[in-house]
C-alpha cells in the first residue's frame, strides 16, 4: 500500500536589518523646516473667526489661536556626500524661510537649499563642514519584486524610526504625466519620512521615500518612493547649475487598450500610440509619424505611454535614442536626437495633464506660467476651459480661476490637482477654494455622480 508524501514548507525567518540599521542611521537626518505662511494659509487659519462674524450665534466655534505668519514642517534627508550633500523631497522643503538638519548626536546645523526641481519632486541641501557619514549608492533599476527594503525617517517626528516590506512593483506612473518611474513597497510610511532613504539589504540607498496612496491621510499598505538613479541624476544636475535640463521628443503619446491592439493587429495591448507628432520636433526629424505604435525605446520595451514619458525624462538633451516602432504593421527603427525642453514645448508631460485633468468636473486645467506664479498670493491650476451645464459650470467656476483647494487638498500642480479629483467622493458636496483675480473665493461644487 502506497503511501503519500507530503511537502512542507518552513516560513522564513524575519530578516534581521538591526547590523544595517546602525550601520546607516547616522547618514539620515530629521529636516526642520520654517515657513512663511501664505495668503491663502493665513485666511484659512482666520476662517472660523469669518465665518462666525457672518452667521452670527447660529453657529458656535472653538476658540482659535491667533493665525500666525509662519509654521514649522518636518521631514528626513540623508547625506550622499561626506562634504555636506543631503538628498531629500521638495515638499519638504518647499517655500521654506529657514531649513535646520538634526544629525544623529543631536546637533543642529542650518542648511542651505541648493535647488530642487518639482517634476520629479525631488531637492538637495546644503550644510558646512566635512566628514559627514554618507550612504552607498545602489541602483534601483537592479531591484526586484518581493526583495526585502527598509526605509529610516521621522514619522510624526520620531526621529531613527525604522520599517521594512518588499518591493510591491517597480516602474510605477501614479499619474499620465508622472515624470517619475515610482518604487512600488509596503514599508510603512507616514508624514515625516518623506525625504528619508530607501535600503536595499546590502545598505545600499535604491530610493527617496516619497509619497503613500491613502483615504485616511495614514499608511495603508501602499508606499512610493524614488528611484535613486533619478533622484541623483537630479542631483548632479541641481549641483552643477541650480535648474535641471529635460529632453524633449515631440510626440503626443497614448496607452493601448484590447481594442487598439485588435487595430493594428498587436498580440498584446502594448505600446505608446503616436496621436500627434509636433512640428520642427525631435521626432519630427526622424521620420516619425502619426499613427505609429513606439515598441522599444533605446532597445528598452514600452508598454504603455508612461513608460516612454518616463524614458524621456531620463535621457539628457542632444542624446541620440533608437526608436523601435510599428508602422502599418511593420517592423521599423528610426534614430532621434533629443533636444531641450522649453516651457513653450508641448512636451507629452503637459500633453497627458491635459488629457488627464478634464475628468468628469467638465473642466480642463493648466500649470500656472512663471509669471502667474511670481504674481498669485498662491499657488495652484489655472483653469483653460469649462464644459457647458458641467458640474464646474453649475459650481460657477469660471475660465482664467487658479484652483488652490479641491475638497481640501491642495492642488499647488497638476498631478496634485488629479490625484485630488481622484479622491473626489461619488457624491455630495465638497468646496473648492479659488483665486479671481488673485482675490481668494470658496465654491461649493455638488458631484450628483462620478
Amino acid at each position: 500500500m502506497g503511501g503519500v508524501l507530503l511537502q512542507t514548507t518552513q516560513a522564513a525567518a524575519p530578516i534581521d536589518f538591526s547590523d544595517l540599521v546602525a550601520n546607516v542611521a547616522p547618514a539620515v537626518v530629521r529636516v526642520t523646516v520654517a515657513k512663511k505662511l501664505t495668503q491663502e494659509e493665513q485666511m484659512q487659519q482666520q476662517l472660523p473667526e469669518m465665518l462666525k462674524r457672518f452667521f452670527g450665534n447660529q453657529i458656535v466655534i472653538p476658540n482659535q489661536p491667533k493665525p500666525q505668519t509662519e509654521q514649522k514642517s518636518y521631514g528626513s534627508a540623508f547625506f550622499i556626500s561626506p562634504d555636506g550633500y543631503l538628498l531629500t523631497n521638495r515638499h519638504v522643503v518647499d517655500d521654506a524661510k529657514k531649513v535646520t538638519i538634526t544629525l544623529s548626536d543631536r546637533r543642529e546645523i542650518d542648511a542651505e537649499v541648493v535647488g530642487s526641481d518639482e517634476r520629479t519632486d525631488v531637492a538637495v541641501l546644503k550644510v558646512k563642514g566635512t566628514n559627514f557619514p554618507s550612504l552607498k549608492i545602489g541602483n534601483s533599476d537592479a531591484l526586484r519584486v518581493g526583495e526585502p527594503v527598509l526605509a529610516i525617517g521621522s514619522p510624526f517626528g520620531f526621529d531613527y524610526s525604522a520599517s521594512a516590506g518588499i518591493v510591491s512593483a517597480t516602474s510605477r506612473s501614479m499619474t499620465a504625466d508622472s515624470a517619475v518611474p515610482f518604487i512600488q513597497s509596503d514599508v510603512a510610511l507616514n508624514p515625516g519620512n518623506s525625504g528619508g532613504p530607501l535600503f536595499n539589504q546590502k545598505g545600499e540607498v535604491v530610493g527617496i521615500n516619497s509619497r503613500i496612496f491613502s483615504g485616511t491621510g495614514g499608511y495603508m499598505g501602499l508606499s512610493f518612493s524614488i528611484p535613486i538613479d533619478v533622484a541623483i541624476d537630479i542631483a548632479d544636475q541641481l549641483k552643477g547649475g541650480g535648474k535641471v535640463s529635460r529632453a524633449y521628443l515631440g510626440v503626443y503619446p497614448q496607452d493601448i487598450d484590447r481594442n487598439l491592439a485588435e487595430v493594428y493587429h498587436l498580440p498584446k495591448p502594448e505600446g505608446a500610440l503616436v496621436t500627434k507628432v509636433s512640428p520642427k520636433s525631435a521626432a519630427s526629424e526622424a521620420g516619425i509619424k502619426d499613427g505609429d505604435i513606439i515598441l522599444t525605446y533605446n532597445n528598452q520595451p514600452i508598454s504603455r505611454a508612461s513608460d516612454l514619458v518616463n524614458r524621456i525624462n531620463r535621457t539628457r538633451p542632444g542624446a541620440t535614442v533608437a526608436i523601435g516602432i510599428q508602422r502599418d504593421g511593420n517592423p521599423l527603427t528610426l534614430n532621434a536626437k533629443l533636444k531641450a525642453a522649453t516651457e513653450d514645448d508641448d512636451s507629452p508631460e503637459k500633453v497627458a495633464n491635459a488629457a488627464s485633468s478634464a475628468g468628469s468636473l467638465g473642466l480642463k486645467v493648466r500649470e500656472m506660467n512663471d509669471k502667474e506664479r511670481t504674481d498669485a498670493p498662491a499657488k495652484g491650476v489655472v483653469i483653460d476651459a469649462i464644459e457647458p451645464d458641467s458640474l464646474a459650470d453649475r459650481a460657477q467656476l469660471q475660465p482664467g480661476d487658479v484652483i488652490v483647494r479641491l475638497n481640501n487638498r491642495p492642488t499647488s500642480n497638476l498631478s496634485a490637482f488629479i490625484e485630488a479629483q481622484r479622491a473626489l467622493p461619488k457624491q455630495g458636496v465638497v468646496g473648492v477654494l479659488i483665486l479671481r483675480g488673485n482675490s481668494p473665493r470658496m465654491l461649493g461644487l455638488r458631484i450628483d455622480k462620478q
